[in-house]
C-alpha cells in the first residue's frame, strides 16, 4: 500500500491487484489431446565454463479451451493456476501460422 493514496500498487479498473504472469513464445508440436497442446520453447544459453551457445528446449502442456491451435503454430503461452497434473500454462494468442505449400 502507498502511504499517500492508501491504495495498492498495480491495480486494474476493478481494483483487483494485477498479477504478473510469465509469458513464453513457442511452437505447438502436438494437438492430439483434447483441449491440450504441447508447446516447445527454445532458449539460447551459454555454457558456464566454455561459453559455447547451446539451444535448450523445454516442452510445456498448455490449455487450449476451443481446440483452435494446430501443429506448427507459433503461440504465446502464459502461466496459470494448475489445471491438471501436468498443465500449468494456457495458450494466450497466435503469433503466426506456418505457410501451407
Amino acid at each position: 500500500m502507498h502511504k499517500s493514496t492508501g491504495q495498492m500498487g498495480d491495480a486494474d479498473e476493478a481494483g483487483r491487484a494485477k498479477i504478473h504472469r510469465r509469458e513464453l513464445i513457442g511452437v505447438v508440436t502436438s494437438d492430439k489431446m483434447t483441449k491440450t497442446r504441447v508447446v516447445v520453447v527454445e532458449r539460447r544459453l551459454s555454457h558456464k565454463k566454455y561459453g559455447k551457445f547451446m539451444t535448450s528446449r523445454t516442452k510445456y502442456k498448455a490449455h487450449d479451451e476451443k481446440n483452435e491451435f494446430k501443429t506448427g503454430d507459433r503461440v504465446v503461452i502464459v502461466e496459470s493456476r494448475p489445471l491438471s497434473r501436468d498443465k500449468r500454462w494456457r495458450v494466450e494468442r497466435l503469433i503466426e501460422r506456418p505457410q501451407e505449400a
